[in-house]
């Protein structure tokens, strides 16, 4: 596809923080339903709380490529891909491959129906799984606008989650426990400091990937951002459905503005505020939430001296939760666990179909423009359902195996587009609004720390 280059328009005034509430909820709950559920529970539930900080630095690092990603978009009113293509033409192929391998496995949705499941009684849940994925598929359709129906569903699994989760730990931590997440916030863990011995690297890097959204899933925040109208994303349309939805015109290319003092001085209001948000959504409740999930997990099984492999340990805190609290405090728990893991697969759908949507028509081989968007998304959305359904119906159903190895391949694909989205930034966008010192040091960091531990993971497993 030929990019027009982007022309300049009108900076609109910054938005309060009350109607910028939104995009962070999402990728909030991308990240909710894979580490913070499943893989640093399942870490601490082995190993104790002294690895809890390593969940700080994941979201952390993302903390910053978010922003870094939000720059982007926020600036120029289109998606970070569209600026990766600018730069390089092939990109795309890149990006399609990279986010439909690692997300083509559906652990996230297969410990969802394990969750449910195991609440009605039911030992097989591979075809449990298979109706969450139609399910899924059904609600993305029907929606009006996509990006509301997300942040709707987000918004509210997690102003459910979020506050069970709390009191759930206020009721069953004792003081020790809290200490000892004290304690392994910075590193300090029973017999160790930093990392057991014996912990699986491969596992440690797939939770270190989830602690947030996770993979080519950051980018997605452009997408989100720009559809809330975030800066010149206001002059940029919607995916909205084909079924029920009223068509609104989409424009893949964006327009910026001068760097006049007047849009100087917006802009640094927009990327007050935005920053806000974000580090108030996205970090600081993901951090508690991450904390406390990683807690009860502690509290309830590591102590218990079962030894449970899989996801089987959540279904062990929800046994202990209801001993020594009231039997329906469990039932409750797994029923909360597995709508926001519901919830998370959802997301992940819409936002793995926006990127390889656009990465499509984008691609040097597409012949597809802007008018194919949105036939072009729910094309690929029930592609990436059948799927799904596909690797169930072959037999890979384990949900833990299904995550670990998403994350590891998703770990990999973060360190590419960390060092991609900085080369963006600081090559492409004009001097004042260029990504500072501190900022260039954090995103350097997270392309280093990933690289490393993605290489060092690869090597130790195939060499």
């Amino acid at each position: 596809m030929n990019l027009n280059p982007l022309n300049n328009k009108e900076l609109p005034p910054a938005l309060s923080l009350k109607k910028l509430i939104g995009p962070s909820f999402i990728i909030l709950g991308l990240g909710l339903g894979s580490g913070e559920i499943i893989l640093w529970p399942y870490l601490t539930s082995k190993f104790g709380m002294g690895i809890i900080w390593g969940a700080l630095l994941g979201l952390t690092f993302q903390f910053f490529m978010n922003m870094e990603i939000e720059r982007y978009a926020l600036i120029n009113g289109e998606s970070i891909f569209v600026g990766f293509a600018r730069k390089y033409k092939w990109l795309p192929i890149w990006f399609i491959f990279s986010t439909f391998l690692p997300w083509i496995w559906p652990g996230i949705a297969a410990s969802s129906a394990k969750l449910i499941g195991s609440v009605f009684g039911l030992k097989d849940t591979k075809f449990l799984a298979i109706i969450f994925l139609v399910v899924m598929g059904l609600i993305l359709s029907f929606g009006p606008v996509l990006y509301k129906t997300v942040e709707k569903l987000q918004k509210t699994l997690i102003s459910i989650g979020v506050p069970t989760v709390f009191i759930l730990s206020i009721i069953l931590a004792k003081q020790v426990h809290w200490v000892d997440l004290a304690k392994g916030v910075v590193g300090i863990g029973n017999g160790f400091m930093f990392l057991p011995s014996a912990i699986p690297i491969a596992s440690f890097l797939a939770a270190l990937a989830y602690a947030g959204a996770g993979g080519n899933l950051n980018l997605a925040q452009s997408f989100y951002i720009k559809e809330k109208g975030y800066g010149m994303g206001k002059y940029a349309g919607r995916i909205t459905s084909l079924l029920t939805g009223k068509k609104e015109e989409i424009s893949l290319t964006g327009a910026t503005f001068e760097c006049t003092q007047e849009n100087l001085k917006t802009f640094g209001k927009w990327w007050k505020n935005i920053n806000i948000e974000h580090f108030v959504i996205f970090w600081l409740t993901g951090s508690i939430t991450i904390a406390l999930l990683a807690l009860l997990s502690y509290t309830t099984v590591f102590h218990s001296g079962q030894n449970s492999e899989g996801i089987s340990f959540v279904l062990n805190e929800a046994r202990v939760i209801g001993q020594r609290i009231f039997p329906f405090a469990g039932i409750f728990f797994l029923l909360v666990a597995g709508s926001t893991l519901f919830g998370t697969q959802l997301t992940v759908f819409d936002a793995t179909s926006r990127i390889i949507t656009e990465n499509i028509i984008l691609s040097p081989f597409g012949k597809f423009n802007e008018k194919h968007i949105s036939k072009t998304y729910y094309i690929v959305l029930w592609l990436q359902i059948l799927s799904g359904i596909a690797v169930f119906l072959f037999g890979f159903t384990e949900p833990l195996q299904l995550l670990i190895l998403a994350a590891v391949l998703n770990a990999f694909a973060m360190f590419i587009h960390t060092g991609l989205t900085l080369w963006l930034n600081l090559t492409s966008l004009q001097k004042p609004l260029k990504p500072t010192a501190f900022r260039i040091i954090s995103m350097t960091l997270a392309f280093l720390f990933y690289g490393g531990f993605s290489i060092y993971t690869i090597i130790n497993r195939f060499f």
